[in-house]
């Protein structure tokens, strides 16, 4: 059994979910984007314990590990690849008995995690998904955490070329579900990297809607 990991006085929970969850993960992704979602989980600890806030560690350990599960070629649904990898991991947690009320903590974690405005307003366990995924793309609430422990999750969880991964994998997704790019990030993502890429734009839907005006 491997020793749980410590970075900047923290240790990652280490249970029966999580040692399957880091297993999952580390099968499913490639480098880069494992990294991601160990990163996520890091510097969702580190916000949540600095601003002081109650929630279950485990809970955001293994939404955090989770959270990208829909941008794999293994779990990727017909639905957003949010909620994609929130029914996965919901699948996952609730086969092996994981209690059902945390494990709708980690779907509403995984299924918002892009829905800035929205999941930081919701339960603690929710806004660190989203706090912590924003840190590692967007550079996002930088300002909160120290550069020596950024430094040391860094260290052991490079990152690898993660930026051009991550657009590559959300533009698969749009490329392969472009129903879902409309309205989103995706959408952006899948104009750069997919050569003429178009999907339905949303005033379209209005103006076809079955009324006058």
């Amino acid at each position: 059994m491997s020793t749980p990991v410590t970075i900047g006085g923290f240790t990652a929970p280490d249970s029966e979910f999580t040692r399957k969850a880091a297993s999952i993960v580390e099968q499913v992704h490639s480098k880069a984007m494992m990294g991601h979602v160990h990163r996520t989980w890091w510097f969702a600890e580190y916000l949540g314990k600095k601003r002081g806030l109650k929630y279950d560690r485990e809970v955001v350990y293994l939404a955090a590990l989770f959270h990208d599960l829909g941008l794999s070629e293994e779990y990727s649904a017909d639905n957003r690849f949010e909620v994609d990898g929130a029914d996965a991991a919901s699948r996952i947690l609730l086969t092996d008995n994981y209690p059902e009320a945390k494990a709708q903590l980690v779907w509403d974690g995984i299924a918002l995690h892009s829905s800035g405005g929205i999941a930081d307003r919701k339960q603690p366990e929710i806004a660190l998904i989203y706090m912590g995924a924003h840190v590692d793309v967007f550079g996002m609430f930088m300002d909160e955490i120290t550069p020596s422990f950024v430094d040391d999750v860094l260290q052991l969880y490079p990152r690898v070329g993660f930026k051009l991964a991550f657009q590559q994998a959300i533009a698969e997704v749009a490329r392969k579900k472009p129903h879902t790019a409309i309205g989103t990030g995706l959408a952006d993502v899948a104009r750069r990297h997919i050569h003429g890429f178009e999907c339905a734009n949303l005033c379209d839907f209005i103006d076809h809607s079955p009324f006058e005006s």
